[in-house]
């Protein structure tokens, strides 16, 4: 048995729902990995299948609607066999010579965790300006050891089941590996914007829990001095009450950090962006026309004006 053939001792979670164009590469990438768990949410497609001809153990997950979503209900509850987890999403690659990296990495009595860079490809292209990369991600740790924030999103609707933008809050020290992994999604910008419909409610919430001053406590926190999750929280607070955002983002993703490097990859990735933050920015100003939620079923009704002098029908002749 050669060394790409012996199983690292690491338990691979992948959170799933209709991926079956995403998952055979993804199942193929991790193939080293001890054990494979593939947390579903009831898809229907060929999701499940595949998992299982890749030798994959699916559990599925029902989302009540409340915390936790599906990442942390998974840390919480299934049965890993061992100590160090690796959490990968079905439009990730874990190359070789990362895993290589990974293999001595958790031998290390140092570190409960490390974060790996991500590579993001769009249109077939690495897109290697405009802020995406690095994009530092903690997705190596000792499952007993980290759980992802809660940022109080939960109750609004057409968010997902699924941790996205929440990061690992972990209970020891970290590291930093060198090899990257790659994010490489098989399916079409149509599904993309879809995604992105959902990430914007998220999003949105997010922004007015940081305007109206929400509390922090059990999440990373911003810190101008702390890391790079920190550091980006604290630029985040600042920006929420930035006008014009929908423009600045491109103008600060294609122009101030050389979006226009990576060609018509980037300028679409860009303008997407921008588009993404008006978003953003409709579904905030929605919230706060009704009182938190997105879900206007749930909003006081509304009164319509009052006329000075009632207007009078009169019947017809």
């Amino acid at each position: 048995m050669n060394s790409t053939d012996a199983k690292i001792p690491v338990s691979v979670l992948i959170p799933a729902k209709n991926e079956e164009a995403n998952l055979p590469a993804c199942l193929t990438s991790v193939a080293r990995a001890d054990e494979i768990f593939v947390v579903d949410s009831q898809s229907s497609d060929r999701s499940v299948e595949i998992a299982e001809s890749y030798g994959a153990k699916v559990v599925q997950f029902h989302f009540n609607g409340r915390w936790p979503k599906k990442k942390n209900w998974s840390l919480e509850n299934l049965p890993f066999r061992n100590d160090w987890v690796l959490i990968v999403d079905c439009d990730e690659r874990i190359t070789p010579d990362l895993w290589d990296e990974i293999a001595i990495a958790i031998q290390d009595s140092n570190y409960e965790g490390y974060y790996i860079n991500r590579r993001v490809y769009f249109l077939g292209k690495w897109i290697r300006h405009g802020g995406k990369y690095p994009d530092w991600n903690l997705r190596l740790f000792k499952h007993k050891k980290g759980r992802y924030e809660n940022l109080r999103t939960e109750e609004i609707p057409n968010t997902g089941d699924n941790e996205v933008h929440e990061h690992v809050i972990l209970g020891g020290a970290v590291g930093y590996l060198k090899n990257d992994m790659d994010h490489i999604d098989f399916k079409d910008i149509y599904h993309w914007l879809d995604r992105h419909n959902r990430y914007s409610n998220w999003e949105a919430r997010v922004y007015l829990n940081m305007l109206t001053g929400e509390d922090e406590s059990g999440t990373i926190g911003a810190n101008l001095f702390g890391d790079a999750v920190q550091r980006k929280r604290f630029l985040r607070k600042v920006w929420v009450w930035l006008p014009f955002k929908p423009t600045l983002r491109f103008i600060i993703f294609y122009i101030l950090r050389l979006g226009f490097l990576d060609g018509k990859a980037g300028y679409i990735y860009g303008r997407l962006l921008s588009q993404y933050e008006y978003q953003i920015g409709v579904k905030l100003y929605e919230l706060r026309q009704f009182g938190g939620h997105l879900n206007v079923s749930q909003a006081p009704p509304v009164t319509p004006p009052q006329s000075s002098s009632p207007s009078v029908l009169s019947p017809k002749p």
